[in-house]
């Protein structure tokens, strides 16, 4: 199952984040380096990320109740996003602030040979997650594109993974750079521009998450080729002598990476039996869910077209809180202000103050 797959890359991350995190903290403090500091800090939003996204995981499984009778499996979009809060907060502000006062306050850095020790094997560590996450996120894409199959994944955990592994391998190389710009060079304002450089990059990965998984949790459609199968099912019973004369509509919604909300308005034919209508009904969902084991939850229901297109329409139209009219005795409006002045002055009782 994906979930599974997706559970393992989280676990392979986290163990190898806890053990590079480890490793950077104690050449940060022997060293003095910011750039390794921002790779510790790097490391240990990682590490927590990945611990968070395994709470999400587990969350998003509990079976649905009567609080909660679509279940929890937007709980992994909300952990995913705290996670992406979490990067762009303490990841890349941490970074970008003390890449800021070692500009302002420079100290030089010593023992290269355990920065390059300690970044050899982080870079071992995390291009070994890296790989696992990469391949099992090619494994999932299909023909897309690596960009645009992750905008259409609907995994955040996996994406998240995929993201932040390829992140810390960039930030290993920046820091990587710097020190050899520090040590052979002497340019040693190098280490604190790699800490503001790993932050933006940080940042920039961070804003990408909170995007899509905001879309995420608002509601995003299942895969177009799921929605092309789902209406493939439904038009092979619209047919001559068959039960449906139209489909109206079909919405769907992912409420988690495997567990899609699909709803579906169709137009049966006049004077269909009850009992034909469910046969039909119970047969439809027995396809669709043996086709899409994603589908978890599937409503169909039965409506003319005018019907449903009166109430598209009625849908589409702008709410307007018209404020209901006074009506006169003889159902005409009241009169307007300017109409009540004319008739003052033309009426003598008025003019002599008796009205």
């Amino acid at each position: 199952m994906a979930s599974s797959g997706s559970k393992t890359v989280v676990l392979i991350a986290l163990g190898a984040n806890l053990g590079i995190a480890l490793a950077k903290f104690t050449a940060a403090a022997w060293t003095r380096s910011s750039a390794m500091l921002s790779e510790t800090i790097h490391s240990l939003v990682d590490t927590s990320n990945q611990a968070l996204l395994l709470y999400g995981l587990a969350r998003s499984q509990r079976p649905a109740d009567a609080r909660h009778p679509f279940g929890y499996s937007k709980e992994l979009y909300f952990w995913s996003f705290v996670v992406a809060v979490l990067l762009f907060s303490m990841g890349a502000g941490v970074s970008i602030y003390e890449g800021l006062e070692k500009l302002r306050n420079p100290h030089p850095i010593s023992d290269f040979w355990i920065n390059y020790l300690v970044l050899g094997i982080a870079l071992a560590l995390e291009s070994g997650s890296a790989y696992k996450a990469l391949s099992e996120f090619q494994a999932r894409r299909g023909a897309r594109g690596w960009f645009a199959a992750l905008r259409a994944s609907k995994d955040a955990a996996l994406f998240t993974v995929v993201l932040e592994d390829v992140a810390a391998v960039t930030g290993l190389l920046i820091a990587f750079v710097a020190l050899l710009c520090v040590q052979h060079l002497g340019w040693d304002r190098a280490d604190a521009i790699a800490s503001i450089a790993i932050g933006l990059l940080l940042a920039t990965v961070a804003a990408f998450m909170s995007i899509e998984i905001k879309s995420l949790l608002v509601g995003e459609a299942a895969n177009p080729k799921v929605m092309a199968g789902i209406e493939a099912i439904l038009a092979d019973e619209v047919k001559p002598g068959g039960p449906l004369i139209a489909i109206n509509e079909i919405r769907s919604m992912h409420l988690g990476p495997e567990d899609v909300l699909v709803a579906a308005s169709v137009d049966a034919i006049d004077g269909l039996p009850a009992e034909k209508v469910e046969a039909l009904t119970t047969k439809l969902e027995r396809l669709i869910k043996a086709r899409f084991p994603e589908v978890r939850r599937l409503f169909i229901e039965t409506q003319s077209a005018a019907g449903h297109l009166g109430e598209g329409a009625a849908e589409a139209a702008p709410a307007h809180a018209a404020e209901p009219a006074t009506e006169t005795s003889e159902g005409a409006p009241p009169p307007s202000r300017k109409t009540k002045k004319r008739a003052k002055r033309r009426s003598p009782k008025a003019a002599a103050g008796l009205e």
